[in-house]
């Protein structure tokens, strides 16, 4: 399966249950999320990734700057973790 693949199913799973998945062009924020879901009133930045495929160093570091200031961040890596992380 392709990281395509698992973006795709966040998409879908995310309009079917109401809410918008929009793709996130960072300006010089280099390893920030790929993905924006807001659902059922919050705001989940996400990082989908090919099954078994783990965040990059520099994007860990993004994520935990993010986490920092109250941000939520998912990396994704599995229609199951999609699920998981939309319920």
């Amino acid at each position: 399966m392709r990281e395509s693949t698992i973006e795709n199913y966040l998409v879908e799973r995310t309009k079917a249950a109401g809410g918008e998945c929009r793709k996130l062009k960072w300006i010089g924020r280099h390893g920030a999320p790929d993905r924006l879901v807001m659902l059922n009133g919050k705001a989940i930045f996400i990082e989908p990734k090919a099954p078994g495929e783990k965040a990059k160093p520099h994007q860990v570091r993004e994520h935990e700057r993010m986490r920092r200031m109250g941000q939520r961040v998912e990396v994704v890596d599995s229609c199951e973790r999609v699920d998981e992380v939309l319920a």
